[in-house]
């Protein structure tokens, strides 16, 4: 299989790696810390490519604006699914009306 070629524009989820004492209602995959006092979780970010960059990384933009820059080949993110895309909607849609911190 080939490597996705993304565009902007471009619906994603990356799977982002938390640490804190009270998980949200949105973690996934929660396991306390050694000591019990912290849990590791993951959260799904609802994002969207802003630019593909010359050394093959991806600018992406949150809801609130921010921008992280990651590797197009990151496994934690991928493409929204149709499905995803519809019971998202309202969240990648929002992304899109925001705007990039440096705009």
């Amino acid at each position: 299989m080939g490597q996705r070629v993304w565009k902007p524009g471009d619906w994603v989820i990356y799977r982002a790696q938390k640490n804190s004492s009270s998980p949200g209602p949105r973690a996934k995959e929660t396991f306390p810390a050694t000591k019990g006092e912290t849990y590791s979780y993951i959260v799904d970010k609802f994002w969207i490519v802003q630019d593909v960059l010359d050394d093959g990384q991806l600018r992406l933009r949150t809801r609130r604006g921010k921008v992280h820059v990651v590797a197009a080949d990151d496994p934690r993110l991928r493409t929204a699914t149709w499905w995803e895309r519809w019971i998202w909607r309202e969240r990648f849609r929002a992304v899109e009306q925001s705007p990039a911190e440096n705009d």
